[in-house]
């Protein structure tokens, strides 16, 4: 197998859903940006172009509370399911794994392999750091999104505001409108939703090879097992 059939192989998933994220960026952009200069149309506004829509805090809004309610799912989700379980399902830990595992199990400090990350085997704070460094990682990217968003948000709110000639507000007082909290909770439900349905639905279904899935012949109470 030749280097670039192997990269492509090995890699398959990032790049599959990668390529998948940019199209779907791309879809958005377009029918945003006609719905966008509808409304503009509708107000007796001149339309923009598309450059100029893909710099507007409209877009950007869109983008990012989409992005802060994916980045809270994993981030709650890599955080809660050290402690957290549900019997049968293989989003689970086996029940007698609730909480961070033992050195051993976690193969770091005097544990670790050869193989092992060069961090794991510190035994300072550089393998207190990278033993949490997804979640932190998670936890970073929904702050910095939803930051973001809320920026975005307050700025394309202002323009609603100037178009229908009221008062804008100041980022502090958008955080308290309910255009803020309602673009953000609506995103928010649908993420939890996804993922308790996820953790209960894979206890009694099966997806043949996913290793989402369990054995498609394990029992139902078989827990942390993936097929």
């Amino acid at each position: 197998m030749n280097r670039p059939v192997r990269f492509l192989k090995h890699n398959g998933l990032t790049l599959a859903f990668g390529t998948g994220f940019l199209l779907t960026l791309v879809g958005q952009a377009v029918a945003g940006h006609a719905d966008f200069n509808n409304r503009l149309v509708a107000d007796g506004m001149h339309p923009l172009s598309l450059p100029a829509y893909l710099t507007s805090s409209d877009f950007a809004v869109d983008v990012t509370e989409n992005w802060q309610s994916e980045y809270l799912q994993f981030f709650l989700y890599v955080f809660a399911t050290v402690w957290l379980l549900q019997r049968g399902s293989p989003e689970s830990k086996e029940l007698h794994k609730a909480g961070p595992e033992s050195d051993k199990d976690q193969m770091v400090g005097a544990h670790a392999v050869g193989s092992s990350p060069r961090w794991a085997a510190d035994t300072g704070w550089r393998q207190r750091v990278y033993a949490r460094s997804l979640g932190l990682v998670m936890a970073f990217l929904f702050t910095w999104s939803w930051l973001a968003q809320s920026v975005a948000g307050a700025a394309a709110y202002n323009e609603e505001q100037l178009r229908g000639l009221q008062a804008p507000v100041s980022w502090g007082q958008y955080l308290g409108t309910a255009d803020f909290w309602n673009r953000t909770l609506q995103n928010w439900q649908s993420e939890l939703l996804a993922v308790a349905s996820m953790a209960i639905l894979s206890v009694f279904l099966r997806q043949r090879g996913s290793p989402e899935s369990k054995p498609v012949g394990a029992a139902h109470t078989a827990t942390g097992v993936e097929g």
